[in-house]
């Protein structure tokens, strides 16, 4: 078995209410505030009567992303800078007002940047009344001629309220008036200030009455005025130690302080009623009778509200005020006279007009000390609010069941009720236009937009009492038509039946003593007979009178039933007529769902449209940029093109000038090798005729071989050196000399070589570290690599092998790939200088007799070379050419 915990209440359950699926939104207003200088820059426009558009100003920086771009909101209604405050009244509150006399909640706050016309619109000012004093105006012309004698509506401490008897009530009226202490009159030197009243705020031809107000019952209107200050909530109307320690003064005109210490005003705290609903604990609430009253009741508190100069406004306010009005109302008992003594019969319904505070920013402000603690605070309530809303939409529009943190601030606390369907939120938005408040201007808009998509739930109708209606009425016309007959007879009757102002007789008069106890009496027998005569003269009046009053009656009857038949005909012709309108009002209600259809379809294209619109709007954003940045490449580009060029032009040059001195080359070469060719036949002749006139002389020793002369240095055509060196000869060793290619690098390559290339094992082979090496290239090995090389071989005009590097740069495209621009060419080509031969010297130990023929010995052997070039016909199964080489002199 659970035992209960020790020491834990158990909570109430939830009073049950009817269910409501029907929820309306939050009404959104906007209210433009008109600029100080007509020369200022504005950067709100009123585009409808819903919809407004956001101009970012010239000297705002515009964010490439597109967050100060004209963007347009729309409300339930803008109002401009033109509108009137009874326009305003009569759009916003006066629905409110009527929702309050029908026993139903609402609640109304204005919303906006400190400076932006929220106090005035709440307020007001002389002549401009705000929808404050206009909501008890209205109320009071509503309810005035129905309102209770004071004191029968008493509230208790529980936010609820008990009904008192006549007499308890004029007992409790009487207590109150003679514990009033009546202050004496201020001297003149001591003048007090004159507050304003509620004539001064409205005009009469401003004035509104509610419809259909219950004329059988009885009203009572209580009023209390709050603030929530650094989120704390003080009473206003409550009488502090401040006030007790003014000076009072005395008859001599000297003040007198009873107290001299200060207490601060404790704070108030929020509690919950039997019927789950928020209210203030030991809030002072008055009981007022006329408009007039209610609202020096409000301009007494207003006084005591906290306020501050700042930067951005004179009179700025440093918390949210909250003036609440409840209207109790309980209905007539059967008779309709006095008030049903029944406490659940009474129906208690209020209306909150909240002022909250405007945000602020220090840094704009130049607020200190104690003025960045209330902006703080103010900041963090309005920033809690904003989040209870955004969690309030996600919750209703995604299906969720987040918990609305209500508790982390007395406001949304305070209200939590009204947003979960205790009545009608309405909120006014108000902005400043100039352009130094366009940023805070902004998150209002999108606030406000949020909150207007949060749905309540519609309050239900107050159960009806059951009595007969009209009750008051017609026990009105009860008092009226018996006042009005006394008044006819002259005033009240005595008991003897006469009326003192016509004498008439109601009775007759009794019989005096009949007794005969002589027969001579002549006294007694002629009294009789006068009491008769008086009797029957009486009788006659009577039967006059009586007569009289039936041809009265029956005249009257005769009317009445004249009246009726009149009144039955009128009530059959007003019967046809209603059927008439009846008809016109189906018809008129057949057309208005005709009409709200075609609305409807009106509205769902209209989201279409600005749908497409928008999709467009974003196409044509991402095609203008793509055209841009198109641009910017073609531009690039050319750019590129235009150095290609330049750099064609040049390397056009370079190869004009080095093929002209390629010719240069070959020409020297040609004749070079004409002269060799030359000298060889000369050589051989020369060998010939020796070795013809040694076999003519036999018996001589051979003389050593001649040296063939060279030409000297001066005979000898100049030798150029070419870029491409002639072949070595086979007996010269080469050693493979490795250089640092220009292309090596940090960076990381791509090395394409072509299958079909040629290793030449020559030293120009460049050397590329931290290369992928590849024979196609592909998307994996580009991904990896920022540079890209192209080994391309192609056999040039002499015949030789030329190796070109095409070099490029890999870049990212727009796509998600990659693409190669090249940027340089190199041009790698083998060429082999003249050497010079070396002469040998012969062996010194070999006798001159041991000759050997002219191809045997190491310097007839040596001074022949072997010239193949690539192409040419010395391969092999050609003739090869023996070229004697040329000694150096």
């Amino acid at each position: 078995m659970n035992r209960q915990a020790k020491c834990k209440t158990p909570r109430r359950p939830p009073p049950k209410k009817p269910p409501n699926s029907q929820k309306d939104p939050v009404g959104v207003y906007l209210r433009v505030r008109p600029l100080v200088a007509e020369d200022e820059e504005c950067c709100i426009e009123v585009i409808s009567s819903t919809t407004v558009q956001l101009h970012a100003p010239e000297g705002l920086k515009v964010n490439r992303n597109g967050e100060y771009r004209e963007t347009q909101y729309s409300f339930k209604k803008v109002f401009g800078v033109s509108i009137s405050q009874m326009e305003l009244f009569e759009h916003v509150a006066k629905p409110l007002v009527v929702d309050l006399i029908n026993g139903k909640n609402g609640l109304l706050f204005t919303y906006g940047v400190t400076g932006s016309g929220k106090t005035f619109t709440m307020t007001g000012s002389p002549g401009q009344g705000g929808l404050l004093p206009r909501s008890l105006d209205m109320i009071f012309n509503s309810v005035g001629p129905f309102q209770a004698k004071k004191y029968v509506f008493k509230t208790d401490d529980k936010n609820g309220m008990e009904i008192q008897c006549e007499v308890d009530a004029l007992l409790e009226r009487q207590r109150r008036e003679n514990s009033l202490i009546v202050p004496k009159t201020p001297s003149s030197r001591h003048p007090t200030f004159r507050d304003p009243e509620i004539g001064d705020m409205l005009k009469p031809e401003e004035a509104f009455k509610a419809d259909g107000v219950d004329e059988d019952s009885s009203y009572s209107v209580f009023v209390s005025y709050i603030e929530i200050y650094n989120n704390y909530i003080y009473d206003l109307l409550e009488e502090t130690q401040e006030d007790a320690i003014k000076p009072k003064w005395n008859g001599g005109g000297t003040p007198v302080r009873q107290n001299t210490e200060f207490i601060a005003p404790q704070s108030k705290i929020l509690r919950e009623d039997q019927n789950h609903n928020m209210y203030v604990a030991g809030c002072m609430e008055v009981e007022v009778k006329s408009a007039e009253e209610a609202f020096q009741v409000f301009w007494r508190g207003q006084k005591k509200r906290k306020v501050a100069n700042t930067r951005l406004n004179r009179e700025s306010s440093r918390s949210h005020s909250v003036f609440i009005i409840k209207l109790a109302q309980a209905p007539l008992d059967a008779d309709g006279d006095n008030i049903l003594q029944d406490k659940n019969q009474v129906s208690v319904s209020q209306l909150c007009l909240v002022d909250l505070a405007g945000s602020e920013r220090t840094g704009r402000t130049g607020a200190e000390g104690t003025r960045i603690r209330e902006a703080g605070n103010i900041n963090q309530s309005l920033l809690n609010l904003r989040t209870c809303i955004e969690i309030l939409r996600e919750n209703q529009m995604c299906g969720t069941n987040k918990m609305v943190p209500y508790r982390d601030s007395k406001v949304t606390h305070l209200f939590k009720n009204y947003f979960d369907g205790e009545g009608k939120v309405r909120m006014v938005v108000c902005v400043n236009p100039k352009a130094d408040d366009y940023e805070e201007t902004l998150l209002v808009m999108r606030f406000a937009e949020m909150t207007q998509e949060v749905e309540v739930a519609r309050p239900v109708d107050r159960p009806i009492c059951g009595f007969t209606p009209g009750r008051r009425n017609r026990n009105q016309a009860f008092k009226e038509e018996l006042s009005h007959r006394l008044e006819e007879r002259g005033g009240p009757i005595d008991r003897d039946g006469f009326s003192p102002v016509n004498g008439i007789v109601l009775s007759l008069p009794p019989l005096p003593s009949c007794e005969l106890t002589d027969p001579n009496d002549e006294i007694t027998l002629p009294r009789l007979i006068e009491a008769l005569q008086n009797r029957q003269r009486i009788r006659q009046m009577m039967i006059e009178e009586y007569n009289r009053a039936a041809i009265m009656m029956k005249s009257m009857l005769q009317e009445l039933d004249s009246n009726l038949i009149s009144k039955e005909n009128l009530i059959h012709e007003h019967n046809g007529r209603l059927v008439e309108k009846d008809k016109v009002i189906h018809s008129n209600k057949t057309e208005i769902e005709r009409l709200e259809k075609k609305n409807k379809m009106q509205e769902h294209k209209i989201d279409i449209l600005q749908k497409t619109t928008k999709i467009y709007e974003d196409d044509k954003r991402s095609l203008q940029q793509e055209l841009e940045t198109r641009a910017h490449r073609m531009q690039r580009e050319l750019s590129e093109k235009r150095r290609m060029e330049q750099r064609m032009q040049g390397m056009v040059s370079d190869t004009q000038h080095k093929w002209e001195k390629e010719c240069e080359r070959r020409v020297n070469a040609m004749q070079l090798e004409m002269q060799n060719k030359l000298w060889v036949k000369d050589e051989k002749l020369k060998q010939l005729k020796a070795i013809v006139t040694e076999s003519k002389t036999p018996g001589r020793p051979d003389p050593p071989p001649r040296q063939p002369q060279r030409p000297s240095r001066e005979e000898r055509p100049p030798t150029k050196r070419s870029a491409s060196p002639s072949p070595l000869p086979t007996t010269t060793p080469v050693r493979p000399l490795h250089r640092r290619s220009r292309s090596a690098g940090a960076e990381k390559w791509v090395d394409h070589k072509p299958s079909s290339s040629l290793d030449l094992g020559t030293v120009l082979q460049p050397v590329i570290p931290n290369a992928i090496q590849v024979s196609t290239p592909n998307e994996k090995a580009l991904s990896k690599c920022d540079r890209y090389v192209l080994t391309h071989q192609e056999v040039a005009s002499d015949g030789e092998i030329q190796t070109k590097l095409i070099k490029g740069e890999v870049i990212k495209t727009r796509g998600g790939g990659q693409a190669v621009q090249f940027t340089d060419i190199e041009t790698l080509k083998q060429e082999l200088a003249t050497v010079q031969s070396r002469k040998r010297k012969s062996s010194e130990g070999r006798s001159g007799d041991q000759t050997d023929g002219p191809w045997t010995d190491v310097e007839t052997r040596c001074s022949v070379a072997l010239e193949m070039k690539a192409g040419s016909n010395m391969g092999p199964g050609f003739e090869h050419h023996g070229i004697t080489k040329r000694r150096k002199p």
